[in-house]
Formats: C-alpha cells, sequence, structure tokens
C-alpha cells in the first residue's frame, strides 16, 4: 500500500532537525510542508511548498474517517480566527492508532506524536492526496 510506503519513507527521518522555511527538495532538515511535501514526492505526488497551498489539494476527510497517510492540517494560535486555508499553520501524516508523523517548532525534529487533546482542539482539517 502507497500510503505504508510513504510513511516508512518518513520514519527513516526520525530526529531529522526542524528549520523554519527549509530548503525543499532535501533531506538535512525539514520544516512541517517540506517534509510532507518530501515523502509523497518520492512516490510521485506532487505537493506545494507551504502547508497552506497543500491544504488546497486532494479531497477533504472528515476526522472520524481519516486513514494512514492522509494529511492532517492544524491551526496556531496566531492563525486560530482566519478562514480557510489561511488559518492553517501546521500539517502532519497520519499514522493509524491515533498517531501522526511530523515536524513543528524551533529545537524539535521529526516525530510521531499522538493526537492528543491539544492536536485535537488545533485540528482544521484533512485531506486524502493519495
Amino acid at each position: 500500500m502507497l500510503a505504508n510506503q510513504i510513511i516508512l519513507t518518513g520514519l527513516k527521518y526520525l530526529g531529522t532537525p526542524y528549520v523554519f522555511d527549509a530548503p525543499p527538495h532535501q533531506t538535512k532538515v525539514f520544516d512541517c510542508s517540506s517534509f510532507t511535501q518530501y515523502i509523497f514526492g518520492v512516490y510521485g505526488i506532487s505537493l506545494p511548498r507551504n502547508s497552506r497551498q497543500q491544504y488546497t489539494m486532494g479531497i477533504p476527510i472528515p476526522f472520524n474517517k481519516i486513514r494512514k497517510g492522509d494529511l492532517l492540517f492544524f491551526t496556531t494560535k496566531t492563525r486560530k480566527d482566519r478562514q480557510l486555508p489561511s488559518k492553517i499553520g501546521h500539517v502532519g501524516v497520519f499514522l493509524g492508532s491515533g498517531h501522526m508523523l511530523h515536524t513543528y517548532r524551533e529545537g524539535k525534529k521529526v516525530m510521531v506524536s499522538e493526537l492528543n487533546s491539544y492536536w485535537k482542539l488545533a485540528f482544521a482539517g484533512a485531506k486524502r492526496v493519495i
């Protein structure tokens, strides 16, 4: 399944440092959207460079229907009162079992996170691009 391949590729980069506005198409550092752009691009799925642009791609999926490989989009404190897609400030990849693969914030790295109450409150939408 393509979603599993994309996820396995992403997992190879666990621990890769986060840098805001990281250059695209390289693997030394990532920000959230350069990470998703890279791991999907390995399999010929072209995503735009930033999370707001990525939100315009694919098929909208309700939270209770998300599956492995879906893109999860989140808002931030500074963007939460805006309209979509400008309220989007973060993107990750759903792994299944209530977890996502992503990177965010200076000092953090590519990681797996639980979709806990923090992320559920910030959730702004999901898209299927596979």
